[in-house]
């Protein structure tokens, strides 16, 4: 069995920049109108200046991307994503726009992307924030994200350069996010996953209410009709992974019980965010191979919601 264990200690203080993170801008009259057709998120119920994570599917509900997106006002709408796939997401979302009103961009290089933890956030804003609660500051926009332990967490979009310098490692960021529990769909995990698998829907990145929009059918059939066999589970290993790779349970090494969603490795302590099938957390885990490092089951942060 793989016992879940305490987190890694990770202390999160300062701010870096996001180089791995770039930003779609969408602007026109029916922005959010074509946005809110297109990914799992209500866009067109999202209040002004306001944030919520989301997924972009195909038609069979798989991810081809995740975004926070920021709903600047009723005609911009920004799309906060990995670098990574933001060119093909700007492709395949253009395909869609057709006769809309509607115009999108690659704005990475118009606006830089900050992640804060610490005392640098309490200095911005003294005030607790919720996941994904925006806040427009003089210095920029803060988006809080989730927590690890008591440690609060935000984007920042500044609106001209920072008024501190780069504080925290990029490589604790990213030991963050692993942490917090919040996978990105990134290049090695294209299409891997429809959004339950990372539990999306247990951290306000599906909204079940709204209309059609690609994969939808699928997304809603796999929650309301009890067939979520695949959780995100947070997991470490004695040796670095990488997304994309194979996990393998000892009561079955035939064929892989899941896959790594996203890694990342800081102070000698290697973690991933790992979709694995439910049946196979009681047996031995192993990376890579079903002779590879053995995985531990972390505690998630959060409560996963059975019932929608």
């Amino acid at each position: 069995m793989n016992q879940a264990i305490a987190a890694p200690m990770l202390e999160l203080q300062g701010a870096c920049p996001l180089p791995h993170l770039g930003l779609i801008r969408c602007l026109g009259e029916e922005a959010a109108h074509f946005l809110h057709n297109q990914l799992t998120q209500d866009v067109l119920l999202l209040p002004h200046g306001q944030s919520r994570l989301a997924a972009f599917c195909n038609a069979q509900g798989r991810m081809q991307a995740s975004m926070v997106v920021h709903k600047r006002s009723a005609d911009e709408i920004w799309l906060i994503m990995r670098r990574d796939l933001l060119p093909r997401t700007l492709r395949r979302l253009s395909m869609f726009i057709l006769r809309a009103k509607v115009r999108l961009s690659d704005a990475s290089t118009d606006q830089s992307i900050w992640g804060l933890s610490g005392q640098v956030l309490h200095a911005l804003n003294d005030q607790a924030l919720q996941p994904w609660q925006t806040l427009d500051l003089p210095q920029g926009v803060v988006i809080g994200l989730y927590p690890i332990g008591d440690q609060a967490r935000a984007l920042l979009l500044p609106r001209t350069e920072p008024p501190f310098g780069a504080s925290m490692a990029h490589a604790d960021w990213l030991a963050g996010e692993i942490l917090a529990g919040v996978a990105d769909i990134s290049e090695p995990t294209f299409e891997a996953f429809i959004p339950q698998m990372l539990n999306f829907e247990s951290v306000d990145g599906v909204n079940f209410k709204k209309g059609c929009y690609p994969g939808q059918e699928v997304v809603a059939r796999s929650q309301f009709r009890g067939t979520l066999k695949r959780r995100a589970f947070i997991v470490q290993a004695h040796a670095p992974m990488q997304a994309g790779q194979e996990v393998f349970a000892a009561s079955d090494a035939s064929q892989p019980c899941g896959l790594i969603a996203q890694a990342a490795s800081v102070h000698g302590e290697h973690v991933a965010v790992a979709e694995l099938q439910l049946s196979a957390t009681d047996s031995v885990l192993q990376v890579g191979s079903a002779q590879g490092p053995q995985l531990t089951l972390l505690p998630l942060p959060y409560a996963l919601r059975e019932d929608i």
